[in-house]
């Protein structure tokens, strides 16, 4: 099912995590991966699902490195989050992949066949997964650049197209780099000021 029909066929007033993937179909748990990053990408939010959804990005960043359908906990599944709002991210998300489809096809299919490459291209989503969490709200595009990561990653391997799967591989490189930098000043700073708190109490 495309996201226009899942949208179409979202129950009101609330859908659950579960029935959204029954609905999203076959390449469901690829497709939920773009579905989780949109509201980051787009002037469009589910309220509160921040955590949620970059802990389920993870477990199916998991389950795609063990080559197997991911474990996922009955209380994530059974989370239920607002239609409307729902609609409204599939919707998106519909138009931007009717943007890109025509520069997506099968191609350079060694980078999405075989076990191995399933397993990186799972550990590359299980690391934009973890960055998407990083504990970083006030710094601008930390959560932009391991969404962007995510919607090649999944994309490629959905589509076949190696191209776009290399793509997801820079982006990744790219968000784990500033990502990892803003960590290192967040941790240095912090260490700069214990120890000046230290000092103050030690006079």
């Amino acid at each position: 099912m495309t996201f226009d029909g899942a949208a179409d066929a979202l129950p009101s007033p609330e859908v659950s995590i579960r029935q959204l993937l029954e609905l999203i179909g076959e390449q469901g748990l690829l497709l939920f991966c773009v579905f989780l990053a949109v509201p980051v990408l787009l002037p469009v939010s589910i309220p509160g699902t921040s955590t949620v959804f970059g802990l389920l990005l993870l477990l199916v960043g998991a389950g795609v490195t063990a080559n197997r359908v991911p474990w996922l906990p009955n209380g994530l599944l059974s989370r239920r989050l607002n239609s409307a709002h729902v609609a409204t991210v599939l919707r998106k998300s519909a138009a931007a992949s009717r943007r890109f489809e025509k520069l997506i096809r099968p191609r350079l299919l060694a980078l999405t066949h075989g076990a191995t490459l399933n397993r990186i291209n799972g550990l590359m989503l299980v690391l934009v997964a973890l960055l998407l969490m990083a504990p970083l709200p006030l710094f601008p595009f930390t959560n932009t650049a391991p969404a962007i990561a995510i919607v090649l990653l999944a994309v490629g391997m959905a589509e076949r197209d190696g191209v776009i799967v290399i793509a997801g591989y820079v982006a990744t490189a790219v968000a784990t780099a500033y990502i990892g930098l803003l960590l290192y000043g967040v941790f240095w700073a912090g260490s700069g000021i214990l120890d000046r708190v230290w000092e103050f109490l030690g006079n």
